[in-house]
């Protein structure tokens, strides 16, 4: 067929729900145009097991009934509900090592592929871009990130997922809280970003959220206005609260933490001690008891939300039809409820100059609706 294209696919850094589903429409949209897939394992170090004849070109070929299962069932097509990636993922390459990078781009030529469809966040754009650069790959990018905060795009596939399994554990922990009246603080994954934490914040009743791009660090200060915004709850009759707090928000020191909730939760316990219990808007606190609860690598799974497996799939196709198109060097972004797509050429240089100011590509905007949407409804936000 003189029109057959051969594309690989590959995911890059942390997984998140949808990943499957971006694979699987890219598959299906690639296969009724008569073209061939090529699933790259464990991202860029799927070309390096080529290269060291670990792995054979014939098997990284996907099909679109590659993962039918068999038996009564058989033809059940189940591939963008899973979460994860079939195709593994690789997080950390030390492409300093001799011949790796060397390596990654002899594997793509043995594949002979016209394109290649990368999936990742953005510092596994920042490193594959100047990888297609240096091999002169046809490239197309696809964003996913839990963090939500790839630039030029408003959603990343997994972020909506993440959101619901944040809402729904904040949901959660609220009994407990208020069954044992207790403050517990809940910290949120988002690296840089507390878009995470926004929302399912805003969705899973907290009482109050903080993020880096308002509350960078942690005070003395804002111990005690969290302090006063549970006084004033216990003052209403309400004797327990919610806290949700972003990975990214650095302690008193101003340096990252691992267990930032475990930090904020004593100092709140702590500092609760030292208020004059006299006044009138403190004299409940001597009873604060808090307790935190890390989320982890939970917020990285489960079943895709209906929102991300739709997002996945219009994804994939956009990245096949722009490849038809001879479009490379694009990522496909979601913009203004629809999918585009943008330059490479003008996302790549304010990630990698974002990640040189050790900052966020795409944060959340302090004066943005959501944002407001947070402090009408009375949540303490910390400034």
């Amino acid at each position: 067929m003189d029109n057959q294209k051969r594309i690989g696919i590959l995911t890059s850094g942390g997984d998140c729900p949808g990943l499957n589903a971006i694979i699987r429409a890219v598959v299906k949209c690639a296969t009724k145009k008569g073209w061939l897939v090529y699933g790259i394992p464990y991202g860029t170090d799927g070309f390096v097991r080529l290269v060291k004849g670990i792995s054979k070109p014939e098997e990284y070929l996907l099909s679109d009934r590659g993962y039918d299962i068999q038996g009564g069932i058989q033809g059940l097509d189940i591939l963008q509900f899973l979460s994860g990636s079939i195709l593994g993922s690789f997080k950390k390459r030390n492409l300093d090592l001799p011949g790796i990078t060397q390596d990654i781009i002899e594997g793509y030529k043995q594949l002979q592929l016209d394109a290649l469809i990368a999936i990742g966040g953005d510092g596994s754009m920042d490193i594959i871009y100047d990888l297609a650069k240096m091999g002169k790959w046809n490239l197309v990018m696809i964003p996913k990130t839990i963090d939500n905060d790839v630039a030029m795009t408003e959603r990343s596939v997994g972020f909506d997922t993440a959101r619901n399994t944040v809402t729904q554990a904040l949901y959660d922990l609220t009994f407990t809280a208020a069954s044992h009246e207790r403050v517990i603080v809940v910290e949120v994954m988002g690296r840089d970003a507390g878009h995470l934490a926004l929302h399912a914040g805003i969705a899973g009743g907290a009482d109050c959220i903080l993020i880096p791009e308002i509350t960078p660090r942690l005070s003395e200060n804002l111990i005690k206005k969290i302090c006063t915004q549970i006084s004033d709850l216990q003052r209403k009759g309400r004797n327990f609260a919610l806290i949700a707090i972003a990975e990214g928000v650095k302690n008193m020191m101003g340096e990252k933490e691992k267990y930032i909730a475990e930090r904020l939760a004593d100092l709140i316990q702590e500092y609760s001690q030292k208020l004059p219990h006299s006044e009138e808007k403190f004299n409940t606190l001597d009873a604060v008891e808090t307790r935190a609860t890390t989320l982890g690598h939970l917020q990285r799974c489960g079943i895709p939300s209906s929102f991300d497996r739709i997002l996945a799939t219009v994804f994939g196709i956009k990245a096949v039809n722009l490849i038809e198109q001879g479009q490379y060097n694009r990522l496909v972004i979601w913009e203004n409820g629809a999918v585009n797509s943008k330059s490479l050429e003008n996302v790549i240089p304010l990630i990698k100059w974002c990640h040189q100011q050790d900052g966020c590509p795409s944060p959340v905007d302090p004066n943005g609706f959501m944002v407001e949407t947070a402090r009408s409804i009375g949540i303490l936000l910390g400034d």
